[in-house]
């Protein structure tokens, strides 16, 4: 099975780009959704960040707005809930690659924001970017009910930046340029990937086919 890490900075259409990937049929792991699942009532991130930040839980679930608030009034928070969390997200991740392997999934996608920031890189066979010009992003972004400009300036601060990715990207995907031109480009990818005798430019997931108990 071909593991591909999808990631791009907010606004640059990575989620649209995700459900073409799903298009294509590949399998696509959200790593935003296994934390809300984390999150809800009986995930198994209720208990640990519930001791760690005390009145976020409500009704059994963590309250993503009194987290939120927690977050705001300590420096060293994230941090904190990171170590928490990112353990969690992962064996989620692994169980999830294992049994899509033993069903015959040939291509699964990991849709991961913080794919770079996290080292999630490392553990892929290749990464794709989606992408788009600056002014494209912002619009997109500012156009989002609630946000403001120092709130997507202060979300890009925790980002690598557009430009990064792209070199450090093995495929881009440009959803500036319209929606039939990234699918286009997406069954383009997908195409290469499944090819036989496509080399996979990074290595694969050693643990993928035995997750962690």
């Amino acid at each position: 099975m071909i593991v591909l890490g999808l990631t791009g900075s907010i606004g640059m259409g990575k989620s649209t780009t995700a459900a073409m990937f799903a298009e294509a049929g590949a399998l696509v792991w959200n790593a935003d959704e296994a934390v809300h699942q984390l999150y809800a009532r009986g995930g198994a991130a209720v208990e640990p960040v519930g001791e760690a930040f005390p009145g976020v839980v409500v009704d059994g679930a963590v309250d993503r707005t009194k987290l939120a608030e927690a977050l705001g009034r300590d420096d060293q928070a994230f941090r904190r809930l990171e170590t928490i969390v990112h353990p969690l997200v992962m064996a989620h991740r692994l169980e999830d690659l294992a049994a899509a392997e033993a069903r015959g999934v040939r291509l699964a996608v990991l849709d991961i924001p913080l794919l770079f920031e996290t080292g999630g890189d490392a553990a892929v066979d290749a990464v794709v970017v989606a992408t788009a010009p600056a002014e494209v992003q912002a619009a997109r972004v500012l156009a989002r009910p609630g946000m403001t400009r120092e709130r997507f300036e202060a979300i890009l601060t925790r980002q690598t930046p557009d430009a990064e990715k792209r070199r450090r990207a093995d495929f881009v995907v440009d959803t500036g340029e319209g929606l039939e031109a990234a699918r286009a480009r997406v069954n383009e990818i997908v195409g290469m990937v499944l090819a036989e005798g496509w080399s996979p430019p990074r290595r694969s997931l050693p643990e993928r086919a035995e997750p962690p108990h």
